[in-house]
This record gives structure tokens, C-alpha cells and sequence, in this order.
């Protein structure tokens, strides 16, 4: 009797700083490339983000309060799978793996102690029982303990897609915090990656304090504002813009209270003013990330929420003249399937037992086998 085939199908699932929900696909991993089969995205409740939000800072009954809310949130992933796989026609027990990153609430590695932690809010256990698959979770505390900074995880498969496009590429992708890859090339062997600072964060912050709505839709209330000058070169002048790479950041760092500290001298400034150079502050941050990290980059990748600004992609372009911004779709992946295909690869790295971090990247002593396995 011939051996069934083992299945190449798994899903990964990506709910970042921008706190907006939680994106779902399907990919199939059988080609040269993976194919993404079906995309899901599941919004967060207003109750579980703001529980969310406030578990970034520290507050009373923590420990209780996380548990409760990674039982929620893995009652979201379980609806976000639920809807990929009813939209593939496929059924769990044809895929191999589910990659769940979890949403993080706390980033300080190599602090404290000279190890510090990486904090991901997740209840894989509950996410194997709700959906039946096995489950990998767990991604970036094994490169912490390695010495890393458990971020970026995602250049890998960004060289992994990415790669060979014949021109110096950096794939930038701007969730709630922006972070970037250096594309491999003859003239580089190997991928870099770091973070550049706040992406939608702030943008989201400050729109939703004084909107009421969760994001600045295409970037039309900063398009309406001008820059303040004397603001954006003060925030510029944060100490984690200077600091060379491996290096990551997150709410810990660039939140409100962060953005209010900045804001004392310019209590006068219309709001509209402020959120513009909160999108100069993206835009710019990252553009200087990728001038230091490749001074001739002839293409730009960009991909997450933030490829969905229109005003912030026009921001970028026009901070990087000589270079063609693009979003990732042009190259065959929409901007909000890519985290999630990027956690569907890592989890089967995982599960064919091979490294999924890269030491370039993280700083950690050398690449690490990542995650931990929740089998059905």
C-alpha cells in the first residue's frame, strides 16, 4: 500500500500591535512558492482590544486578566481558521500545522537581567482543542533565551519571497511598529533585519483619541494637517532611532503616554497638525532605517496595514525619491496576508525540525529551532 503523501497545507495566523484583529490563511507549501488558498480576518470586540491595550502597561490583576484574554483571543483564531478553511473547502484534519503567534503585551529583551522577556498573550492548548490541528506558538522566546532579541522573526521568508528580483530590495512592513528586511543579494549574502520604530501606533492612538474611529482611513485626517517641524525633529531625537541594530521595540516604548511627553511645548497645535507629523514620523523613521541599512535600495516592499495608507506610501515616496515604493502586492501577496503566510512558513519550520530565526537579525548566539508544539 502506498505511503499517504504528508499534507503541505498550513495556516498561520498574525494579530500585531496595531490591535485591530487577527488575519487567518491557508497556504500551501507543495511549490516553489506558497500559495495562499483562502485569507480571513476576524476584527477584535471594542472590550478585547482595550483589554488588550491596557495589559501593554501595568495594572491590577494582570495575571488574571491575561489568562481570561488569551481565552479570548484564541476564540478569535479558532472563528479566523473556522472561516479560511469553509473558504478552501478544506477540513482540519487535511492540515499539517497552525502557526499562532499570539498578541504581544510586553517586549523587553536583554533587560533586567541580561536575558529579559518577550510576551505574547496566547492559549495554544485551547487553540488545538477549538480547532483540531496541532498547534505551534511560542516563536520568539526561544531566540530571547538564545541571547536574541526575538525580533524580527519575518526576514526569513521575506528572503524566502521575495528574493531574486534582479534590484537592491528592502521589504518594509508597517504594523503598530515598523520593521524592515535587506533583501540578499550577490552584494549581500545574507538578510538583515530590524526594527524602525512606530508604525500605525501612534497614527491609530492619536486618531482614535480624538476621532473616535480606530485608524485614519487611508490617511486622509493627516493628508488635511501640515507637519510641525520643531515636533517631528523632537521625536526624532528618541535614543532608539540612533541605536544600531540587532535591535526591536514595541508599545513598551512608542505609546501615548510616550507621544504626550513630546506633545508639553505644543499644547496649542491643532490636532490634525499633530497627526500629520505623527505620519512624517513613520514615514521618515523608516526611511532612515532603510538609507542606513541600504543606501541604494532600488525597491521597496511595504506590507501590513500601513500599505493600505495611501498618504503614508506617498510619505515614503517622497522621502525616498530614488526609490519605487510598492506595495507587496504587486508581487503577489496582499499587504495583510503576509505576516500570517510569514507564521504559516515559521510553523513548519518548526515541524520539519528546522531554524526559523536568523542570528544576523536578532543578535542571538545562532539560529534557533523556534516555537513550542501543541499536538492534537
Amino acid at each position: 500500500m502506498a505511503e499517504r503523501a504528508v499534507s503541505e497545507l498550513y495556516v498561520g495566523l498574525m494579530s500585531g500591535t496595531s490591535l485591530d484583529g487577527v488575519d487567518a490563511v491557508l497556504a500551501d507549501f507543495a511549490g516553489a512558492q506558497p500559495q495562499v488558498l483562502a485569507h480571513s480576518t476576524v476584527d477584535f470586540s471594542a472590550e478585547l482590544r482595550a483589554e488588550l491595550l491596557s495589559l501593554n502597561a501595568p495594572g491590577p490583576n494582570e495575571l488574571h486578566r491575561a489568562w481570561l484574554a488569551g481565552n479570548a483571543l484564541a476564540r478569535r483564531y479558532a472563528h479566523a481558521v473556522e472561516l479560511v478553511l469553509q473558504q478552501a473547502g478544506v477540513a482540519a484534519a487535511q492540515v499539517r500545522a497552525l502557526g499562532a503567534h499570539g498578541q504581544t503585551v510586553r517586549h523587553r529583551p536583554q533587560e533586567f537581567d541580561g536575558t529579559g522577556y518577550t510576551i505574547q498573550l496566547n492559549q495554544p492548548a485551547l487553540l488545538a482543542e477549538l480547532t483540531g490541528m496541532d498547534v505551534v506558538a511560542d516563536f520568539r522566546s526561544r531566540d530571547v533565551a538564545a541571547g536574541g532579541q526575538g525580533a524580527p522573526l519575518v526576514p526569513p521568508f521575506h528572503q524566502a519571497f521575495f528574493g531574486g528580483l534582479g534590484t537592491a530590495t528592502v521589504v518594509l512592513n508597517i504594523g503598530g511598529i515598523s520593521n524592515l528586511t535587506v533583501i540578499a543579494d550577490e552584494a549581500n549574502g545574507t538578510p538583515l533585519g530590524y526594527d524602525c520604530g512606530p508604525g500605525n501606533a501612534l497614527i491609530d492612538g492619536w486618531c482614535a483619541q480624538h476621532c473616535g474611529t480606530p485608524y485614519d482611513d487611508a490617511g486622509q485626517w493627516a493628508r488635511g494637517g501640515s507637519v510641525i517641524p520643531d515636533l517631528l525633529t523632537a521625536m526624532l531625537q528618541e535614543p532608539f532611532f540612533a541605536r544600531p541594530a540587532p535591535k526591536s521595540t514595541g508599545r513598551d516604548l512608542f505609546n501615548m503616554p510616550w507621544l504626550e511627553c513630546y506633545l508639553q511645548p505644543f499644547q496649542s497645535a491643532a490636532a490634525h497638525d499633530v497627526q500629520a507629523t505623527l505620519a512624517e514620523l513613520t514615514a521618515v523613521s523608516c526611511a532612515h532605517s532603510i538609507q542606513s541599512a541600504m543606501p541604494h535600495c532600488q525597491t521597496l516592499i511595504v506590507c501590513g496595514g500601513g500599505a493600505l495608507n495611501t498618504n503614508l506610501m506617498e510619505r515614503l515616496q517622497h522621502t525616498l525619491p530614488h526609490c519605487s515604493v510598492q506595495s507587496s502586492d504587486a508581487f503577489g501577496l496582499p499587504p495583510l496576508q503576509v505576516e500570517a503566510t510569514a507564521f504559516a512558513w515559521l510553523a513548519r519550520q518548526t515541524v520539519l525540525g528546522r531554524t526559523g530565526s536568523l542570528a544576523e537579525v536578532t543578535g542571538a548566539t545562532g539560529a534557533r529551532v523556534l516555537g513550542a508544539v501543541y499536538p492534537t
